[in-house]
This record gives structure tokens, sequence and C-alpha cells, in this order.
């Protein structure tokens, strides 16, 4: 719709996390490089949190992405992690491609053993990676700890990323859980961007669309900084922000997204600015 309008190649800002769409800022690089570190260095835990909608999700498909590369590499990835502790076991294992139906907790963790030490015999690394892990009850939890006790007397045999929001430090900081707090190797914590950084995210996800760096800019200086007002720099807003801005543009037929565009989106989806935007453009 939009796009041969605005001559895109893609739809810019799509709210799916998509690593071709992965914008480099330092926070985010710096995540992505301590995930990475903590997998290929066997560190066991590794903890990312932040906020809704600063890319924690996105952060995960791009290490998956890598990861892919790597042929010594297995993993299981938990995206949907209300789940009771067996059910945990039984969704692990059957992401690792064992059989897991219709088995008790004890054969779920013999089963998972066996796997962990053949491959760690092999010098292979095995991988768990939690998604929303803000949503894991105590109980689950404990039985991720546990896992990491799957390990020989030089390695840890199971890597495990846990990614989610602060309600996951809460949890991590609680006495029942200190002894799954004291075995992180690593942590990290993305944030929201700031002006700058949110002007860049815009102009790179759009030149990654195809957008012509020598014609006119798509957005004004005046609506991006719309944008980071009314998204106050939290990567998922600015998508909705800037795609909704392109739908409205193009209903228009505005060559150009104003502070004006931006501001009655920003109303629709009931956003309020935290600093006062530009009304001259």
């Amino acid at each position: 719709m939009y796009k041969a309008f605005f001559h895109l190649k893609r739809s810019p800002f799509d709210l799916t996390p998509d690593p071709h769409c992965f914008v480099p800022t330092p926070r985010h690089n710096e995540a992505l490089a301590a995930l990475y570190y903590g997998v290929r260095r066997h560190k066991g835990f590794v903890v990312v949190t932040g906020e809704v909608g600063t890319g924690k999700t996105l952060l995960l498909r791009c290490l998956l992405r890598l990861l892919e590369n790597s042929k010594d590499i297995a993993y299981a990835y938990l995206f949907n992690s209300r789940l009771e502790p067996t059910d945990f076991l039984q969704y692990v294992l059957a992401d690792f491609g064992l059989p897991a139906s219709g088995k008790n907790k004890c054969e779920l963790l013999l089963d998972l053993s066996k796997f962990l030490v053949m491959r760690g015999s092999r010098q292979m690394t095995t991988v768990l990676i939690v998604d929303e892990a803000h949503d894991l009850s105590e109980d689950t939890l404990e039985e991720v700890r546990l896992l990491s006790n799957l390990e020989t007397a030089e390695d840890k045999l199971l890597q495990i990323i846990l990614a989610g929001q602060p309600e996951l430090d809460k949890k991590l900081d609680s006495v029942e859980l200190r002894q799954l707090k004291q075995r992180i190797a690593l942590r990290t914590q993305l944030g929201a961007l700031n002006a700058k950084q949110a002007q860049e995210y815009i102009e790179q996800r759009l030149r990654i669309a195809g957008a012509d760096s020598s014609a006119s800019p798509i957005f004004s200086s005046q609506a991006m900084a719309a944008v980071y007002s009314y998204s106050r720099g939290f990567p998922r807003l600015i998508n909705t922000l800037c795609e909704n801005a392109l739908i409205t543009a193009y209903a228009r037929q505005a060559p150009t997204i104003t502070a004006r565009i931006i501001e009655d989106v920003a109303n629709e989806f009931r956003l309020e600015a935290f600093v006062p935007v530009q009304q001259n453009s």
C-alpha cells in the first residue's frame, strides 16, 4: 500500500521481531555480545531484562540466528513461560527433538541428562532460551535452577538464558530464589533509546527498507522528535507510531510525515508526549 508511494521495498516498522531489521544500538550490541559470550564460554546462567518494548525478543532472535550458523550448538527456545514444571520439561525435551509425551518428571530428567552428557562428551554446546521468563512460577524457576546442576567438574552442560521484564529481577531478588540468583554469571539490561538514538533508529529502519537516502526525507526532523516524545524511546512504540504514520500519510497523499501526523497517530493510540512537541511542521 504505502510502500510504492514512499518507494520502499519492505515495511520498515513491522512489529514482528525480524533480525533482518535489527538496529544495533550500543546497548543492544552490548547485550547481544554478552548473550553470545555466555553461550560460547559455557557460563551457565545469563539474564537479560528490560521494560516492555525494549527489544528483548528481537535480541533473542538475533542470537538464534548467530547460533544457527554453528553446527555444534543445539537450542530449545521457550516463548510460553506459563507452564508448570513437568509441562516445562516436556516442552524443553520436545524442542530438543527428544520424545517427551506421556513421560513423568523422573523420566524426562533422566532423558535430558543423558542428552546433555552425550553432547558434552562431544564438546558440543546445548542452550535453553526462555523468553517472557518473568511469567515463570517460582516452582518452575526452581526447576530451571536444578537443571543447572547438570554439569561436569569442568563445564556446564546446559547454558540457560532467561529474558524478561523487570519483574524477573524482582523474582530473582527474592529470598526463595537466592540460590538461583547466585548462579547467574552474566546479567544485562535493555532500556529506552535517547533522542539521538531514536532518530538513528528510524533512519536506519528506513534504509533497511530501501529508502533513498538522497531523496527528500520521509520523516521530517520535527516528526522524528515527536516520535521520540510520544514513544519515550521504546522501540516497539517507535515502530507502532512510524508504521501508522506511514499509513496515515499515504491516505492523505502527504509525501513527508510531519509532527502533526505523528500527533494524530499518537492521539489515536492514547499516547501522551513527555516533552512538548513542535507543531510548525
